[in-house]
């Protein structure tokens, strides 16, 4: 569910706080919200060449921050700039390729320090060897409850895996950034974003990780369980993963 707008009002509630009202509630409240008849993905990259074409620098960037989170990746940024530099006017395109490097930073090849409010952490090196691509892993919180804030690279997943308990365990994912994948065995894979959260039950076959094309980022809470442990099983292979947008 997308989280509730109030730019409108935090920055014109008192100079116009109808147009406020309209930006928050209607705008972002309702036409942004309509998720089943285009997804905030595709919402952010038509505004994105919306505000590009009109030459609307400021709010350009803003969306386009905004698109960061829906999963639009830089590489696809970059593409529409480029598309809409031949209709649209060259100079254009000087003035907004500046501000993608600006929100999603200038190299590509590492995660932005920026991908959300927690920390990337470093290369999660232990476990390595049940990921194919790169991952990071950020320890949120040792106490009480296991906190772990965890980055894929494009294209990154974990292995098949189990979080065995004989009662209670088992696993929450927060979705933080960017766009995922998480699949149960004999189920449909699920697509995350921001703001999704799964609850992933005790003795249940699955795997996570992220879309070919964007960053991906969760907080991984570890549920407290009787004789818990995780099994890891066969990675997921690129056909299975290859079937997915």
């Amino acid at each position: 569910m997308a989280k509730k707008q109030t730019a409108g009002r935090d920055m014109l509630g008192s100079l116009a706080p109808k147009f406020a009202e309209l930006n928050d509630d209607v705008l972002f409240g309702e036409v942004w919200s309509r998720e089943d008849k285009l997804s905030p993905r595709d919402r952010s990259m038509v505004t994105i060449a919306a505000l590009f074409s009109a030459g609307l620098y400021p709010q350009l960037k803003s969306h386009l921050a905004l698109g960061k989170e829906h999963g639009v990746t830089r590489t696809e940024a970059v593409e529409i700039v480029t598309q809409l530099a031949f209709y649209c006017g060259w100079p254009k395109a000087w003035s907004a390729f500046p501000l993608i490097a600006e929100v999603y930073g200038e190299e590509e090849g590492t995660p932005a320090k920026d991908l959300s409010v927690f920390p990337v952490g470093e290369k999660n090196d232990a476990f390595a060897q049940y990921f194919i691509g790169q991952s990071y892993l950020a320890p949120v919180s040792t106490a009480q409850v296991p906190v772990f804030n965890v980055t894929f690279e494009p294209g990154c997943r974990n292995n098949w895996h189990i979080h065995h308990a004989k009662s209670g365990g088992g696993q929450m994912l927060l979705c933080v950034a960017g766009r995922g994948w998480y699949q149960e065995e004999g189920k449909e894979a699920q697509e995350l974003h921001p703001g999704d959260v799964v609850n992933i039950p005790a003795n249940v076959k699955h795997w996570h990780g992220a879309a070919k094309d964007c960053w991906f980022q969760h907080l991984a809470v570890e549920v407290p369980g009787e004789e818990s442990h995780t099994e890891w099983c066969e990675a997921v292979t690129d056909e299975v993963y290859g079937k997915l947008d």
